[in-house]
């Protein structure tokens, strides 16, 4: 790919204890460059490790969320040199960005303001939510360009759409309508162009008021570990172990009083000290 580009191609804005990640490249419809992957993952660095921040939105600017992959070295676009620390296949950086994502301890919210394709549609697969504009549509194109799905996109996207919806749309790699990509479960809901930012920073901002951001960043990796989990008994130890380390905590303490009392709670815990391991 491509690594043409500037710091000011993604961008992060704040709008009280919410973050937002915004893809800033509108002349070329927001392609991913190998320098906006490496960008995107240190802005999660950077998300993760203030606790001012509770919450991320991913956007884009102008009329297009991603295009996808710049193609500007033409057939040469996916010709990757070899790890130069094993001397083997690298790792994808679309599946490196969407790891990140997924490590996330704050939840995030794909406020998808246009058409996404590519890694442009694979990113936003490791958001809890995803909101669309009615101007947006999805390509999971790969098959169209010889490629395969990457960015843990075989992964993700059976697990939000059903299997047979996820070969339909990577196999056949047409782009699919918005209204379809809503019925089908990959969007939450769909509201005008000029609204799905406004949206989305609501949804983010009902997700963490009265909540504790310890609490929420634990619950966020309960479920999304638990989608590989064999059987219940795993989340059993999981959530047992949870269930025991904080209802010792200063948070769990503050949680009852204050409803007890009848008043907003101010949670004392911090992520930035520390999470326990509920997965040992």
């Amino acid at each position: 790919m491509t690594e043409t580009g500037t710091e000011n191609d993604v961008l992060l804005e704040r709008h009280g204890a919410v973050a937002v990640i915004r893809l800033n490249r509108p002349d070329r419809l927001n392609a991913f460059t190998d320098e906006m992957g490496e960008r995107l993952i240190s802005l999660f660095d950077e998300t993760d490790a203030d606790d001012d921040i509770r919450a991320v939105v991913l956007t884009g600017t102008g009329r297009g969320f991603c295009a996808g992959a710049d193609l500007a070295a033409g057939g040469d676009t996916f010709v990757l040199d070899e790890d130069p620390e094993t001397g083997g296949t690298p790792p994808d950086l679309g599946g490196r960005v969407t790891l990140r994502i997924f490590r996330s301890l704050k939840p995030v919210i794909a406020a998808i303001n246009g058409p996404a394709a590519g890694v442009g549609v694979t990113m936003a697969l490791p958001a809890d939510i995803r909101i669309a504009a009615d101007t947006a549509k999805f390509g999971f194109v790969f098959t169209r360009r010889g490629l395969v799905p990457e960015a843990c996109s075989t992964w993700f996207l059976p697990r939000a759409v059903g299997i047979s919806t996820a070969v339909e749309w990577t196999v056949g790699g047409r782009m699919v309508p918005v209204a379809e990509a809503h019925e089908r479960g990959l969007v939450r809901e769909v509201v005008p162009a000029d609204r799905v930012l406004e949206r989305a920073l609501e949804i983010a901002e009902e997700l963490v008021a009265g909540t504790a951001p310890v609490s929420v960043a634990l619950t966020r990796q309960l479920m999304w570990r638990m989608l590989g989990a064999p059987d219940p008994e795993v989340a059993h130890r999981a959530e047992s172990i949870g269930i025991h380390v904080r209802g010792t905590s200063g948070d769990v303490r503050e949680g009852v009083e204050s409803f007890l009392e009848k008043r907003d709670p101010k949670f004392p815990d911090r992520i930035s000290d520390g999470l326990p391991d509920l997965f040992e």
